[in-house]
């Protein structure tokens, strides 16, 4: 079992760097000639179309380093300013309900590339089936309640029942792996004790046992142990650990030149670095997507035991 609980920052192990910002030159204004242009105006243009297509999602990511990431839990209990926080480091105060928002940050780590797509779910669930669809496609989970609400604590618990059962029967059809990588997290640390409605002991009764499956006590408002739950997630679903917020350099789209091999007398970045950009051109994959690819894991394993079955005989 793995815990956090309110985890002073100066004690932290981890560290954060700084964002990079860079400013580009713009561009001259057009030749007075009718047949020759000026020797400022074509090259801008051309160079800004070049990196705004190497950020547009047009980055070859391999399927096995592609993963989503379901965020779900009740009402106002803080799960898009947690998916905020990781993606920019942001909090906002204005409370905006969602229905259903997703994000993609890509990686260069070490010359590797990564995805990761994230499901910022709502919490009233209006649409049950959509939420079972959301709980095939996903590979980790964070479930969120808020320590103040008693109530949101026990929407968790049926959430991770109800994650547990669904992913058993895709077991079952598929024969994958049974490593579920689960975090619970407790938001709003920084209200007190005195609002606690749930107590430390009880949440970390939902991960005992479970080394995939750990518990901490976080504030997306005040960025309390939210670099480090992010630490510990990605740990237990065995990916690299500068995906975490404050392991990477973040970049914009704008230079997205950095995810693409470079020529060898232009290479002064260190091999070890990592890079993390947010798409802003991402869209959900449609719900006939998401159909399709459940059922070719489902027929692919499927497949594969035939063959395996043949073999043996």
């Amino acid at each position: 079992m793995q815990s956090s609980l309110r985890q002073p920052r100066e004690s932290s192990p981890f560290y954060r760097q700084k964002t990079e910002t860079q400013t580009g030159a713009r561009g001259g204004g057009p030749g007075s000639g009718p047949l020759t242009p000026a020797p400022c105006s074509l090259p801008q243009p051309r160079a800004m179309m070049k990196t705004l297509s190497s950020g547009n999602c047009a980055l070859s990511v391999p399927a096995k380093n592609s993963y989503r990431m379901v965020v779900l839990g009740a009402s106002r209990v803080g799960k898009s300013s947690i998916v905020s926080r990781f993606l920019n480091g942001r909090f906002d105060d204005q409370y905006t309900p969602t229905i259903e928002d997703f994000h993609r940050k890509v990686y260069n780590i070490r010359g590797d590339m990564y995805q990761l797509d994230i499901l910022d779910t709502s919490g009233n669930h209006p649409f049950p089936a959509m939420r079972r669809l959301s709980i095939l496609t996903g590979d980790v989970f964070i479930l969120v309640f808020s320590l103040d609400n008693r109530e949101s604590f026990d929407e968790v618990k049926r959430l991770q029942k109800q994650i547990l059962e669904v992913k058993s029967c895709l077991k079952n059809k598929t024969k994958e792996a049974a490593e579920l990588p689960m975090v619970i997290c407790g938001n709003k640390n920084d209200h007190g004790e005195l609002c606690r409605q749930v107590p430390a002991t009880e949440a970390e009764l939902l991960v005992s046992g479970d080394e995939n499956c750990a518990y901490f006590e976080v504030s997306a408002k005040k960025n309390t142990n939210v670099d480090e739950m992010f630490y510990v997630l990605f740990s237990m679903a065995k990916l690299p650990h500068e995906m975490s917020p404050a392991l990477h350099r973040k970049i914009s789209v704008q230079y997205g030149d950095a995810f693409h091999p470079r020529p060898f007398c232009m290479r002064r970045v260190k091999e070890m670095d990592a890079y993390g950009m947010v798409s802003p051109f991402a869209r959900r994959p449609s719900v006939n997507s998401d159909l399709k690819y459940i059922k070719a894991k489902v027929l692919r394993e499927g497949q594969a035991r035939e063959r395996d079955k043949c073999t043996i005989q």
